[in-house]
């Protein structure tokens, strides 16, 4: 009902309230109602009138008659009121004037006018609600049957929402709270229960819930992990109300009432970080980024963008990719002085030309090749990218008076088992050994993170779309996982701190099993007989990734997060002669000699499940 035709149907309300009343005062003697004709309609001419002047005043009309609520009520309680009080007021007025008086209702009359006109008007309101509620809802699509965990303002302001969701009948059956004082009470006619009631086999069965909504924006990650893990055992969709400053346009809906993601599950509180350190490191300088349309690569080139540098360059040799960063870049910061460049790190030349014509103070060196199983079939490509690519972006920054060069490391380089892992590792010895007094080498270690080219979970989304099996290597594979923005945040905060030949580790938080992974995404696709199938180790691959190798111990820093590894120092003449002999071993592309080198520099790399395991001592 439109509010004008709302605001006509209460109008009309008081019409009949008043000739009610009028039959209930001339009920004894009818017929000389027709004696004060005058007198009736002066009367209804004011009582409208008033009636209308509260209704402009109050607002009754403005209320979504299917959607009433104790707010609505209220405005019909008041525009009562005030037109109550206003009668008797201009009554008593009149009441002066004796030639008047008879003009305007008093007593009894008048209170049984108004109690009439409102009841009517609550009655139509709750009775329109009721019959949405009862009989139009019974049209809906389905019916949820939820449970809210949170009975405060976020909670009660969920019930709402869900309340006036016109695509699905909810029946909220009761909400969740951790306050043992609200345990006893109701929200809305709802009752309150702890966890430890609700989150249980036999009351989720015997009230056939079929989903919790977590509307606690500002639940701490392990505790909301933990209520996830619990309901998706209970086989329950999950979702989350987001943080207010997610709404839109500073409304909520039931739209905006978002699943959970298995990232949700993975996800750590948010890290603080120090941002007048980065800030003070990025405000008016040059930064280049390598590797900057790669997962990494491209969200450290947004957070960048974030910052004031004189000039920002994005090198990539991956054209489609640095494309569509340098559409979304310029779209998102266009007063930004963004260069992208194509060019490869292998390329010594074309490097040295960038180097030339940009003149970095900062290198964020994030281009390496990641992907374990390929590099262990690829090892000539893994050396070329990984250590000779690396050697060419430190030259160059040396040569060319860089402040700062940060490598983007990995976890496989600690110990490491596969091609991979040992590039990486050489490629952080040269970098550490060649640190200068003006050009400084600082190196970030981190484990998985989520949603990268080659992460499980990618994988695994497009083995569930597919209809199964999830493959696990092993099933007690464990490996540590960072989201992108997290470790770009980390890395960042670790450059802003470093002060040449650092290795910063970052804190990995818990190792997750990837079996319980898999099983954890099943439930979250609430999709039926899934098999997880195990298909053996990779080539190079390892049950435990680690984050520090044995010979090196840490130091706290500044930050929670991060920790300085104290490293073996290496000389930087003995490392280039190193490098010598494996670039002329590379040039004869012998796969098994080119490994052989790299063992001798990096003593601790024990190849593991490869090929190149009968190249280790037993």
């Amino acid at each position: 009902m439109s509010q004008f035709s709302l605001l006509m149907c209460d109008i009309l309300l008081v019409v009949v309230s008043f000739f009610l009343s009028k039959l209930v005062n001339y009920q004894e003697n009818f017929l000389s109602i027709f004696s004060h004709t005058t007198e009736i309609l002066v009367q209804f001419a004011i009582v409208v009138a008033v009636y209308a002047a509260a209704f402009a005043i109050f607002k009754p009309f403005k209320s979504i008659m299917r959607y009433t609520g104790f707010g609505d009520i209220q405005k019909v309680f008041y525009a009562n009121l005030a037109a109550f009080g206003a009668l008797a007021v201009v009554k008593i007025i009149a009441y002066l004037h004796k030639p008047f008086e008879t003009y305007f209702l008093w007593g009894r009359e008048l209170i049984l006018l108004v109690a009439l006109v409102l009841v009517a008007m609550a009655f139509v309101r709750l009775f329109s609600r009721f019959v949405y509620d009862n009989v139009m809802d019974s049209r809906k699509k389905e019916t949820r049957r939820i449970v809210i965990y949170g009975a405060g303002d976020a909670g009660k302001l969920t019930y709402n929402v869900l309340s006036k969701d016109s695509t699905l009948r909810n029946r909220i059956v009761a909400f969740i709270d951790d306050n043992p004082d609200k345990h006893t009470k109701q929200l809305n006619s709802v009752p309150i229960y702890p966890s430890q009631k609700v989150l249980t086999e036999d009351f989720v069965r015997g009230n056939d819930i079929d989903e919790l909504i977590i509307a606690i924006p500002s639940l701490r990650m392990e505790a909301k992990q933990s209520i996830i893990g619990k309901a998706l055992a209970l086989n329950l969709t999950v979702k989350s109300v987001p943080d207010a400053s997610r709404w839109t346009e500073g409304q909520f809906s039931a739209s905006q009432i978002e699943n959970i993601k298995i990232e949700d599950l993975l996800a750590r509180d948010p890290i603080v970080l120090d941002n007048s350190n980065i800030k003070s490191e990025i405000e008016g300088k040059v930064i280049l980024v390598s590797g900057a349309a790669g997962s990494i690569g491209s969200e450290l080139s947004r957070q960048l963008c974030s910052y004031s540098p004189r000039r920002l360059v994005f090198l990539d040799n991956a054209e489609s990719p640095l494309f569509d960063l340098q559409f979304e870049l310029r779209n998102s910061f266009p007063d930004k002085d963004i260069a992208f460049v194509i060019a490869d790190i292998r390329d010594k030349l074309r490097i040295w030309e960038v180097f030339d014509k940009y003149s970095p103070d900062i290198v964020y060196h994030a281009a390496a090749y990641k992907h374990v199983p390929f590099m262990e079939e690829n090892p000539y490509e893994a050396v070329s990218v990984n250590i000779f690519g690396t050697k060419n972006m430190a030259d160059a920054a040396i040569s060319h008076g860089v402040k700062k060069f940060v490598m983007v490391s990995t976890d496989k380089a600690v110990n490491p088992t596969n091609v991979m892992g040992a590039t990486k590792r050489v490629a952080e010895i040269y970098t550490q050994s060649h640190t200068t007094p003006d050009t400084h080498f600082i190196t970030t270690r981190f484990g998985n993170v989520l949603g990268s080219s080659g992460s499980v979970i990618p994988l695994f989304k497009k083995q569930l779309a597919q209809g199964g099996p999830l493959t696990i290597t092993h099933k007690e594979i464990t490996r540590f996982f960072m989201t992108i923005p997290e470790a770009c945040n980390l890395v960042l905060e670790a450059s802003s701190m470093g002060t040449g030949g650092d290795i910063f580790v970052f804190d990995m938080g818990k190792p997750v099993k990837i079996y319980d992974l898999a099983k954890n995404m099943i439930r979250l696709s609430h999709l039926d007989n899934i098999e997880i199938k195990e298909i053996g180790l990779r080539p190079g691959e390892k049950l435990y990734e680690e984050l520090l190798a044995t010979k090196e111990n840490t130091l706290p820093t500044h930050h929670p997060k991060i920790l300085r590894a104290k490293v073996r120092s290496y000389d930087p003449q003995t490392v280039d002669e190193c490098l010598q002999r494996l670039g002329a071993i590379e040039k004869t592309s012998d796969e098994f000699a080119i490994v052989s080198e790299i063992k001798g520099i990096v003593p601790e790399y024990i190849s593991n499940n490869s090929v190149f395991s009968s190249l280790d001592k037993k």
